[in-house]
């Protein structure tokens, strides 16, 4: 393609579409991604990288690789692998030797390279990656210290495996002869000094800005992207490919760090860390020739074979011995290794250098490791969920609520949700709402609940149903929309329009088939009228001597029935779609009122504050 704008444009495009279809068929990104960029290039012409962005190629996709693992890294808290963490060691430093050695014999006697290119491959396939571990793990639902081990794992062994290939790449270029064993040593240790120390001390240092707020708050994302690539390219200066362990360690310094906000910076970095993946996948896989394809026989799937089921279950058994895991917690933990991003942008950069220097075997790398990148990712995304099944290590069915929106309203139907036994968690990007929470002791998350750091971020364990509770009309809706598809019909609500606003239903027809939270004539802004002029939520035991019209008739009819618990401990929430019924033995959740003067006048003050908030919601950039 001749024209670099017509090109650029397609490849946004399809990485829409790709996105879109692995919306819809919950599936990882990577894998249309891949398909898109092997159908646009070797199979219909329409795409050549090399052509389209020259020598801009490689050190964009090394960039989009530092921001990737960056934002990864900053979602690693050491609190949330405590009793784990040797076995998240253990599997990123015996695992991976373990890995790299069995892959290079297979490569060796099955695919028939040389020992040095052996050695880089089996080196380069390591790496599983965010990118296609975090998309498996929202579907799974496996416990949580597993989740935890196999996200650290994803992202920690990225940049592990690109310097081990690195140094394994060095040891094959310098030669045997010319004392590559000790330059090998030398490499490793300079690596591993300019790594943790370039990204402790900038991790530190920036820690210290942004805690003394030294930069105003609007910079701080920006800021911190920008320290970020000074880094990695600093890093890089000094030593070749030291830069992904710099900006691994400053993730994760950043992240531990007390009284740091970050969680700003992770949502600023969410649509760029989107366009790049989608890219960076099209383009690396655009690059396959006819050729390389061709070379794909029956040896590089038995070496796909091995590298699934001995090289995995093996490293995963050796790394969790003496562990707490039993042996269906180590079943899946030896099942889950989709390889990623990483793995592709180093084969491709590796290959093209090794072809040039003329090492035999170069013209296998990059084919063989996209066999193992589509090869996993599918495998494992359609046979996970039933394995995890299979070997109960999944969560119970998920009864806990996220509530959208951390106001007044989803704060007190949040607590009385909690001190009924279920899991809460409020989502809102209102920095004082959510502080308000957190003082209440309810679990929160900091952000937009829509968006692709939430897609990665935002804990979903545990959570069944969907609350929409924010003034924000138009949030409510798209998060009904967007949650629907992975909690399922009849777990996700949404609100009444106000009285008054009959004209603007025609808004709401995407959301038809959706119940009306608590009924067909609740809104927000009469929940909150309600609870400012003092409502308050209460739970009630019901009984063959205290039925529910007893209940209803002690309060005169002041109250709205939310939610009933059964015997059993299931809950059902009020809506426009069936009716709670309550029955002797079950309790319900009411929000209990009395009438005033004020309540018309609260009403309309909350209906003003509700278009305030939608106004400012369609005025923000």
């Amino acid at each position: 393609m001749e024209n670099p704008a017509v090109g650029l444009t397609m490849i946004g495009l399809v990485s829409l579409l790709c996105q879109w279809i692995a919306w819809r068929l919950r599936l990882p990104a990577i894998l249309p991604l891949l398909i898109a960029g092997i159908l646009l290039g070797p199979v219909f012409h329409l795409l050549d990288p090399d052509a389209l962005l020259g020598d801009l190629l490689f050190p964009m996709v090394s960039l989009a690789v530092a921001v990737i693992l960056f934002e990864g890294s900053l979602t690693l808290k050491f609190s949330n692998l405590r009793g784990h963490s040797g076995t998240m060691r253990n599997l990123v430093i015996w695992g991976v030797l373990i890995t790299a050695v069995i892959g290079a014999v297979a490569a060796h006697y099955i695919l028939g390279l040389p020992w040095g290119m052996a050695s880089v491959l089996g080196a380069l396939l390591v790496v599983t990656g965010p990118t296609v571990v975090t998309p498996l793990l929202q579907t799974l639902r496996a416990r949580k210290h597993l989740t935890e081990i196999l996200r650290w794992e994803g992202i920690l062994i990225d940049p592990i495996g690109a310097i081990a290939a690195v140094l394994v790449y060095e040891f094959v270029v310098v030669g045997l002869d010319d004392g590559a064993a000790l330059s090998t040593f030398l490499l490793f240790m300079k690596t591993a000094l300019v790594g943790f120390g370039l990204g402790a001390l900038g991790g530190y240092a920036w820690g210290r800005v942004l805690r003394q707020h030294w930069l105003p708050q609007r910079l701080h994302s920006f800021g911190t992207l920008m320290v970020m690539l000074t880094l990695f390219t600093t890093s890089n200066t000094l030593f070749h490919e030291s830069g992904l362990l710099t900006v691994t360690i400053m993730g994760v310094w950043l992240a531990n760090l007390r009284g740091v906000p970050t969680d700003p910076i992770k949502e600023f970095k969410e649509t760029l860390s989107l366009v790049l993946i989608s890219g960076l996948f099209i383009l690396l896989a655009a690059r396959l020739t006819a050729h390389q394809l061709s070379l794909l026989s029956w040896p590089a799937w038995i070496f796909l074979l091995v590298l699934v089921a001995v090289a995995r279950p093996l490293s995963v058994w050796v790394c969790t011995l003496g562990g707490e895991l039993n042996w269906r917690e180590k079943a899946l933990l030896a099942w889950i290794s989709p390889r990623g991003i990483v793995a592709a942008a180093v084969a491709s950069f590796f290959a093209l250098k090794l072809e040039k220097a003329g090492v035999a075997g170069a013209e296998m790398l990059v084919p063989v490791t996209f066999l193992v990148i589509i090869s996993t990712v599918v495998v494992q995304s359609l046979l996970s969920r039933p394995l995890a099944k299979w070997l109960r290590v999944t969560e119970p069915p998920p009864s806990g609520f996220l509530i959208i929106g951390a106001n007044p309203v989803a704060r007190t139907i949040g607590l009385a949700l909690r001190d009924a036994g279920f899991m809460v968690r409020l989502a809102d990007s209102h920095r004082e709402e959510i502080k308000q929470a957190q003082m209440a002791g309810l679990d929160v998350y900091y952000g937009n609940p829509l968006s692709e750091h939430a897609d990665t971020h935002l804990e979903m364990a545990g959570i069944g149903h969907l609350l929409p509770l924010s003034p924000q009309r138009e949030l409510n809706n798209l998060a009904a929309l967007h949650f629907e598809h992975l909690l399922g019909h009849g777990k996700v609500f949404r609100l009444a329009t106000q009285r008054g606003h009959d004209k603007r239903h025609h808004q709401d027809l995407a959301l038809g088939h959706l119940p009306l939270l608590f009924g067909k004539d609740v809104s927000y802004s009469q929940l909150a009228s309600l609870i400012s002029q003092g409502a308050t939520v209460h739970r009630t035991s019901l009984s063959e001597t205290y039925t529910f019209e007893d209940y209803q008739q002690a309060h005169e009819g002041q109250l709205l029935p939310l939610f009933c618990i059964s015997e059993a401990g299931r809950i059902r929430v009020a809506s426009s779609e069936k009716e709670l019924e309550p029955q002797p033995g079950e309790s319900v959740i009411s929000l209990i009122f009395i009438d005033s003067p004020q309540q018309d006048e609260a009403l309309a003050q909350a209906m003003a504050e509700t278009e305030k908030e939608e106004t400012s919601e369609k005025e923000l950039p």
